[in-house]
């Protein structure tokens, strides 16, 4: 393989027009530094080896000997192993009794890093004894492992069962010096918010063995590694991300086989123009006398004769053209690695390429495998090292070796689907790139937002920092879980649940630990102490990767399959179902809800199924409230009903039967997201297009959208997040959008979309504006999951909501209003000398009261503002409280509110905003503390005429009028809605 071979792919004219953008990464030299007082045995291993440190291992071995915690994030093949292993190894060398603890998330992780310290620990002349101890250690040697190893090396599940034997292992316990925690960004979701207890559980038996760790993370690049392993381990660490490391150049391609639904809009960095490139004949024609470019020629013909120019038309086609550009490279004597969606269609690509193969180079079909979990141990290796040595051409997994399992350098890397994170594909691309030679990754775009989103906006991927990884310490679920746990490993007091697991219900102001001696989960003990007052094992009731107890077991001939949660159940293995398992596909035959169980029978079939679901949501109670510049967003804690009511067997993009389905609806509390959207929108997009549903049509495909990029900023799969759409909703009494975490309690992933909401308008608007079908599409608002059959949707109207919001978000809210607005202010009959006597009625604030409603919003410029027939236009209108400017309470901090004068002003104030919801909770609050409140029912009444409620409006004013019959404001309105209504 040479580097001409390399670069004929992205000049070859059969591939060239589907190519979006060609990101050439120039390779980088090393640099190198040296540490001081280097351990003797360490030094002469480096020499001996003819080892340089880089930088960033020196700089690692330098916090580590200091005694600091830090966190690495250079990339794949940087020699993070290396920079943590050699100060660990210092430290165990001079202290004969130190142990290390290393965590990782698989299994072949650990036993790739068990070689490496078994190496190290000969080279090095050291007795460390390393060890894995999971579930596949021998019960034989466990306890000498127990007893003699200073460094074991084992995963989450395991050590999450181990910790209450902790008496066993006393030795190890006391002497505990590193904890190394390995693939960090792993741990992240429910799986994340999990171990970050256990570690803390970890940490809590070290202390009571009298040892006190330091924490070693590595991790690929993320937004906020520092706050990720604060969150994880609950200590502060040292950044280290600068990589040092040296690295041949790399072309990095967007390949979109929906090449309809892309600009061209890139030039390889290294090429002056592809137009020039397509000119140049002697390049790029097909030489027809070479057979290896016939084949190729051939395969695209008789997998693809229907594209003709125009768009894959199947799910079935991309991973055809994926194993077409697999077999081209392969040809090209390029050592490919292919990533694929999984299990499945890993095998298949590798069948179909074994099989083309055969027909043409014989040989090298024996040099195409596939790799995936599931394979037995001496497998995997057979193939980790056929890698190696390049017995194996080409490769097709899935993640399974994303992960820093240990298979060498490779020429090239397909990525047949964007993985769901860009930590995942930089991870994986990161596979590719031999130390000075140029490699290649190519990127397979599937017809989806995320994949569209990259293709269509490249520039995004490459110069955006990384994911935010969320872990959430908030859940009640896994909180109450972990300290069951920990209570069982060793007695746990009040102040100890609280500082460490932060048992704190915010709602009633106490701890979860009543709630779990209320449920006899714990008992007190005779010290005041919490005790798990049995004698089975916690731990085995309480998943790492799931938040429910409410577990399912999938049953095939009276054969456990797998396991699964109830709301998994509900979407995935409904009665009717088709479930795909190890590649497998089984039709769900029954399910038993009252006793947990899933029968399904194994049967080949080419049909998919997709459930359909109803929402409702209520509004529980608001925890936050963000203004963006005239734009408000909300968060809180939901209660939400799915109801799965029927389901499509579906043959690739055909539905070829709808059946309905008898289940209870799925109810759960959560938190999440949500804002409105005003009437005046409403009016102006039915004006604009005069059709049915435009308005429910935008506001959906806004929802949808929104879910669809959600990965870009938080680090989640779109299934770990759901939405509503709505025209009304009670709660808001307006046109709502909400998206919420979709499990029990939340995990914290919409909460964190509220830093990050201003770049994901930004990047919905462009995703909806870049993409080139005309009336929606699975690239920019269709969903795989949408429950409403994707109906309705409107492309036209979702741009201009989006549009809408960020004019909004980008608003400065002391914009002097028109004369047209005055008008419309002076049409809901609240003029100035009216409005003046809001405030005189009860009080004088600050003896200046301003006058009359003052709208400083801007309106849209595509509304037409002089109708007087459009009454949404006033959404934005604000009554000026008569109090200084300077003097508002900024309504994103806490406010403690103690009397009704000052329950009125933020009312009022928030009515400047446009926060009704806000401004009625507090307005009722006030009617139920003081009923005499003439002002507050005049509110109400003026913010339910705003709404359109006219009726609720009239009895607001009649109220106010009872009470103040002199109140001018309350009668003048009144009499304007009577004369409405004749």
């Amino acid at each position: 393989m040479d580097k001409i071979a390399i670069d004929k792919f992205k000049k070859d004219i059969r591939f060239r027009h589907k190519i979006a953008h060609v990101e050439t990464i120039p390779g980088k030299i090393a640099t190198f530094k040296e540490v001081n007082n280097l351990n003797d045995k360490i030094a002469r291993y480096l020499k001996d080896e003819d080892i340089h440190l880089y930088e960033h291992q020196a700089q690692a071995y330098d916090e580590i000997k200091n005694g600091n915690n830090i966190i690495i994030t250079t990339p794949t093949a940087s020699g993070k192993t290396l920079a943590f292993n050699l100060p660990v190894l210092d430290t165990l060398s001079s202290n004969k009794d130190a142990t290390a603890l290393y965590i990782y998330p698989a299994k072949a992780l650990s036993n790739d890093q068990l070689n490496v310290l078994s190496i190290l620990e000969k080279n090095l002349n050291i007795n460390i004894k390393p060890a894995t101890y999971d579930g596949d250690t021998e019960k034989s040697e466990r306890y000498g492992i127990r007893q003699s190893s200073r460094v074991i090396l084992t995963n989450p599940y395991q050590l999450h069962h181990i910790l209450a034997w902790h008496h066993q292992w006393k030795r190890f316990y006391s002497n505990l010096k590193y904890i190394i925690i390995d693939e960090a960004h792993y741990y992240k979701g429910i799986f994340g918010s999990n171990v970050a207890y256990l570690i803390r559980r970890l940490k809590r038996i070290a202390n009571f063995y009298g040892s006190k760790p330091q924490f070693i993370l590595s991790s690929a690049t993320l937004a906020n590694p520092k706050e990720l392993a604060s969150k994880l381990v609950g200590e502060n660490f040292h950044l280290i991300d600068k990589d040092t490391s040296p690295s041949g150049e790399k072309d990095f391609i967007f390949y979109n086989p929906f090449y309809k639904n892309i600009k061209k809009n890139t030039k390889d960095k290294n090429n002056k123009d592809d137009n020039e490139a397509l000119l140049n004949k002697n390049n790029n024609k097909i030489n027809r006398n070479n057979t290896e470019d016939q084949f190729i020629e051939d395969r695209i013909a008789n997998t693809n004769n229907s594209d003709q120019g125009s768009k894959i038309a199947d799910g079935l086609s991309i991973h055809q053209e994926t194993e077409n550009i697999f077999l081209y490279l392969l040809l090209k004597d390029i050592q490919t690695l292919c990533f694929t969606v999984s299990r499945k269609i890993a095998e298949l690509i590798a069948m179909w390429a074994k099989k083309d193969m055969l027909a043409y180079k014989r040989r090298l079909a024996d040099n195409i495998t596939a790799y995936r979990a599931g394979y037995l141990a001496n497998e995997r290796r057979e193939i980790e090292e056929g890698l190696k040595s390049r017995k194996y051409l080409g490769v097709t997994c899935t993640n399974a070796l994303e992960l820093g399992i240990n298979i060498g350098s490779l020429d090239a890397v397909i990525i047949s689907g964007y993985p769901g994170t860009m930590i995942s594909t930089w991870q994986q691309a990161g596979r590719a790139g031999r130390e000075n030679q140029k490699s290649l990754v190519i990127l397979l775009a599937f017809e989806n937002q995320l994949d569209q989103y990259f293709m269509n906006n490249p520039r995004f991927f490459f110069d955006k920092p990384h994911e935010n990884a969320i872990v959430d310490l908030n859940n009640e679920i896994i909180a109450s879980s972990h300290v069951i746990c920990a209570a069982n490993e060793l007695p746990i007091a009040n102040d100890e649940a609280e500082n460490i697991f932060n048992i704190h219900d915010e709602e009633t102001g106490n701890n979860y630990l009543n709630k779990l001696i209320e449920n006899e989960d714990l008992v007190e003990n005779s010290r005041g102490q919490y005790i798990y007052p049995y004698d089975d094992q916690p731990s085995f009731n309480h998943s790492l990767d799931q938040l429910s107890t409410d577990i399912f077991k999938v049953m095939n001939n009276n054969q456990l399959l797998e396991i699964m949660e109830r709301s998994q159940v509900y979407r995935e293995a409904h009665e009717g179902a088709v479930l795909i398992n190890k590649g497998e596909t089984y039709i769900v035959d029954s399910v038993n809800l009252k006793n947990k169980y899933v029968n399904v029978f194994k049967r080949a079939t080419e049909y998919h199924t997709i459930v359909l679901k109803t929402v409702d949501i209520n509004i529980r109670k608001k925890l936050k409230r963000k203004k963006i510049g005239d734009f408000t967003v909300n968060f809180g804690e939901l209660e939400v009903s799915e109801d799965f009511f029927k389901y499509k067997k579906m043959h690739f993009s055909k539905t070829i039967g709808t059946y309905f389905l008898d289940l209870p609806p799925l109810k759960f509390k959560t938190k999440g997201i949500w804002f409105t959207i005003p009437k005046v929108i409403k009016d102006s997009l039915e004006k604009k297009f005069d059709q049915d549903d435009v308005f429910a049509g935008g506001l959906h495909g806004v929802e949808h959208a929104l879910i669809g990029l959600f990965p870009l900023h938080v680090m989640c799969d779109r299934f770990d997040i759901g939405g509503l759409s709505t025209n009304y909703h009670e709660d808001t009494q307006e046109a709502t959008i909400f998206i919420y975490d979709a499990y029990e309690g939340g995990i914290g992933i919409t909460e964190k979309a509220m830093e990050v909401f201003t770049d994901l308008i930004d990047s919905t608007t462009k995703l909806i504006d870049t993409c080139q079908c005309s009336d929606g599409c699975p690239a920019c608002i269709y969903s795989p999951k949408c429950g409403n059959e994707n109906k309705p949707l409107h492309k036209d109207a979702t741009s201009y909501i989006l549009n809408y919001i960020q004019e909004q978000i980008n608003n400065d809210s002391n914009i002097a209003i028109s004369s047209t607005v005055d008008k419309i202010k002076d049409d809901i009959g609240l003029n100035d000398s009216n409005v003046t006597n809001i405030n005189n009625q009860h009080h004088n604030v600050n003896d200046k009261i301003n006058k009359a409603i003052n709208v400083n919003d801007k309106i849209n410029n595509s509304i037409n503002v002089n109708d007087k027939n459009n009454k949404g236009i006033n959404v934005n209108d604000k009554i000026n409280k008569g109090i200084n400017v300077n003097d508002k309470i900024n309504i994103n901090k806490s406010i403690n509110i103690n009397d009704s004068k000052t329950k009125y002003e933020e009312a009022v104030s928030l009515f400047e905003e446009g926060n009704y919801t806000y401004a009625k909770d507090i307005l009722v609050e006030i009617i139920n503390e003081d009923k005499q409140y003439s002002n507050a029912w005049y509110l109400l009444g003026v913010i339910l005429e705003l709404q359109e409620d006219y009726l609720g409006a009239s009895n607001f004013l009649k109220k106010a009028l009872i009470i103040d019959p002199t109140h001018e404001n309350a009668y003048l309105l009144l009499e304007k809605l009577k004369n409405q209504a004749k």
